[in-house]
């Protein structure tokens, strides 16, 4: 899952960088009218899932103290996964029936991964369910959302399109982040950081999930009047949290920090959601990007090479290599932020478009290039796996 995930960290971004080139008038003719539609499925649907399945396929077993997922399962889940993009990367050149057939087939692949989870899930009488509960409901949401893409392609309904991707951020994406992000980062900086108190109110989680839910929920019924109402508390829960974990502790070790920083981008995000809700400041998808890319996808490069290396049988140690990508990655998400952001915003938003993919691009291509072998290789220290 994760090889699948460092692929699918380039791929799309090597289709979407040419794509704005030709919208904005840098190469041949304006792009197409759906480009937009296209480039929220890949990375919200192709590419987040299976950093997301293959991480939990790891910590659900683990969180309750249940059976591992079975090697036929997590294959059969991977497969029409993999297919499934693969094919659409092919309707985009061949048609939409090719399309459809790559939506459907990850849908399939989505339904098993989801199962082997939930086999694990039901399988124990554990005490303590509720960060697996949770994510096994923003997964389902999640599925929906993906469907919802596949209809609104098949009918050419902009108003399911719409829908799949704001169902897709709010139902799906930030509550799987949140949920894990209240699990991890207060147990990793216990870990490493001496007489460290560890701060995980659930109360805060549950608002925190209501708040996104409630913003994807009036989102879809066109009420965005009122989306501040769910996004200025969640920014002070986010802001809160940071500090309470120990945001600049956090940088005594780089590998803990990489998780801290991007965790700060929730908070950055939702305040300027706020301050676009409530003062009606022209700020575009400005907060869009700095929660989906400050904080998902730098969440992503934090946690994923975490967890590699872990699983690889190699040291918890963020090296020179790893910790200046993700600086650098930082970069892609201010830069996508600040286009959108006045007095930048306008004529030099274009290039600041195609500056932060490609800084996208020159960022995750030398990291799956470091972290993609060790997926197939054995482990150093080793131990199976």
């Amino acid at each position: 899952m994760f090889l699948g995930g460092a692929l699918q960290a380039v791929f799309p971004l090597l289709w979407w960088l040419p794509e704005l080139a030709r919208r904005y008038g840098f190469i041949g003719d304006g792009g197409s009218a759906a480009a937009p539609w296209t480039h929220a499925f890949l990375l919200i649907y192709g590419f987040f899932p299976f950093f997301i399945f293959g991480f939990l396929f790891t910590t659900y077993p683990a969180w309750l103290n249940g059976p591992k997922v079975p090697r036929a399962w997590y294959v059969s889940a991977f497969l029409p996964l993999a297919a499934g993009v693969a094919l659409f990367y092919g309707g985009l050149a061949v048609g939409k029936p090719l399309l459809l057939a790559g939506v459907a087939l990850m849908l399939a692949g989505w339904g098993v991964a989801l199962t082997a989870l939930l086999r694990v899930f039901f399988a124990v009488a554990h005490p303590d369910k509720r960060h697996p509960a949770a994510t096994s409901i923003a997964l389902a949401l999640g599925w929906l959302g993906m469907a919802a893409y596949g209809a609104g392609l098949a009918t050419d309904s902009p108003a399911l399109l719409n829908a799949s991707w704001v169902a897709g951020i709010w139902l799906f994406l930030l509550p799987v982040f949140l949920v894990v992000s209240h699990r991890m980062i207060p147990f990793f900086s216990s870990c490493v950081l001496e007489n460290y108190v560890m701060v995980r109110p659930y109360w805060l989680l549950w608002a925190m999930l209501a708040a996104a839910f409630g913003h994807g929920v009036l989102a879809l019924a066109g009420e965005g009047s009122y989306l501040w109402l769910c996004d200025l508390p969640l920014a002070a829960a986010a802001l809160y949290l940071s500090y309470a974990w120990g945001f600049w502790r956090s940088f005594r070790v780089r590998l803990l920090a990489v998780l801290h920083v991007s965790f700060l981008w929730l908070g950055a995000a939702l305040v300027l959601y706020s301050l676009q809700g409530l003062l009606r400041l022209p700020l575009g998808l400005a907060p869009l990007h700095a929660l989906t890319i400050g904080y998902f996808s730098a969440m992503v490069i934090a946690m994923a090479s975490r967890v590699t290396l872990g699983h690889s049988g190699r040291p918890l140690v963020a090296d020179d290599v790893t910790w200046r990508l993700f600086l650098g990655f930082q970069a892609a998400a201010a830069v996508r932020v600040a286009a959108d952001v006045p007095p930048l915003a306008g004529p030099a938003s274009p290039y600041l478009y195609l500056a932060s993919a490609a800084i996208w691009l020159v960022c995750f291509i030398p990291w799956a290039v470091k972290y993609g072998p060790m997926y197939w290789r054995p482990r150093v220290d080793g131990k199976s796996g």
